[in-house]
């Protein structure tokens, strides 16, 4: 199988997808004549003309307000954000209307939209680009929230939550973009939401992530490994819904877990893993879950960005002392 970059796979996803169903739209800021700001919908205009890829105003609450209108029309619409944190403008459609329609109509209504949105650091964006807002949007019952890793799980989670019946909001790591490189099969393939993947065994302890964390604490188990410490990496792939027993399957085996994720650790989506944990697998924990996340602070310039997204001395030095102090 070839080797593909995430945004290659994720283009040559909308692709097949829009190839094989002609009720799908792509609407968003600069997805057509521009291609998308990182390039994900280039092609897709001359592909399938301006009445499927539609250029939208600045106004995020029209872009996903249009949306809806599009999905109770027939229509399967793609709506892409240009990044996570300007969700915040458009956050009375999506959690007020696109994930409650299904309910509020009495299951007369779906929408079955995915809202693509890149979120997370590493590349040096201005204010408001990076911020790790996905714990807010897990908060929202009836809102599928996926966060894939890897270019291969990029395309096949798309894939499905395309073609899923209900909103799904597709998270996509802005260092991944590139950076991520795997392999891809051709053709479509469909990856299923709500199963997690163990992205690497081990046996003292299960470092728990979702989307770029997931390859940091790759690269941390690498040097924990050099510490004599065998650590299993989970990924979880979908958080709504969370694969609870592949989570707990993996925490009874080594009775010591980290969750990592990007955003401040306060009220972060890794509480909502450790209390899972708690509940699910009390017996089997040798130490009190252990969260790494960010400081409760905005987000910071660039500059010193380095200084608040977790890294790998922080998973490692949290793991160690997680490890020893238990052991």
């Amino acid at each position: 199988m070839p080797e593909k970059t995430m945004i290659e796979s994720i283009r040559e996803c909308l692709h097949e997808e829009m190839t094989l169903d002609e009720s799908i739209v792509l609407i968003g800021e600069d997805v057509g004549r521009l291609g998308g700001v990182f390039r994900a919908t280039d092609g897709l205009l001359d592909a399938f003309g301006p009445n499927r890829v539609v250029d939208m105003p600045l106004a995020e609450g029209v872009i996903v307000g249009s949306g809806i209108g599009l999905s109770l029309s027939g229509l399967r619409p793609i709506v892409e954000i240009q990044f996570l944190g300007f969700g915040h403008q458009a956050f009375h459609q999506i959690g007020q209307q696109v994930s409650r329609l299904r309910y509020r109509s009495q299951g007369r209504f779906g929408v079955p939209m995915v809202i693509r949105a890149p979120f997370g650091g590493g590349v040096r964006t201005p204010e408001l680009h990076s911020d790790a807002f996905e714990a807010l949007y897990t908060h929202i019952p009836g809102l599928k929230v996926v966060a894939p890793a890897t270019a291969h799980d990029a395309k096949g989670l798309l894939s499905q939550s395309i073609q899923d019946d209900d909103p799904v909001l597709f998270l996509e790591p802005l260092k991944g973009y590139r950076l991520q490189k795997d392999t891809v099969p051709e053709g479509r393939y469909t990856t299923p939401l709500g199963k997690a993947r163990i992205a690497r065994e081990g046996d003292d302890v299960t470092i728990v992530a979702w989307s770029a964390t997931v390859g940091l604490a790759e690269r941390a188990a690498d040097e924990l490994a050099s510490h004599g410490i065998s650590a299993q990496v989970v990924d979880l792939r979908s958080l709504v819904p969370l694969d609870t027993d592949t989570l707990t399957e993996a925490v009874a085996r080594t009775g010591r877990v980290a969750v990592v994720q990007e955003a401040p650790l306060t009220s972060g989506f890794g509480a909502e893993v450790a209390a899972t944990i708690q509940s699910e697998c009390f017996y089997s924990l040798e130490a009190p879950v252990l969260r790494i996340g960010a400081p409760d602070t905005p987000y910071p310039l660039a500059g010193i960005e380095d200084m608040y997204v977790p890294d790998v001395a922080r998973v490692v030095n949290g793991v160690r002392e997680l490890v020893e102090v238990t052991a």
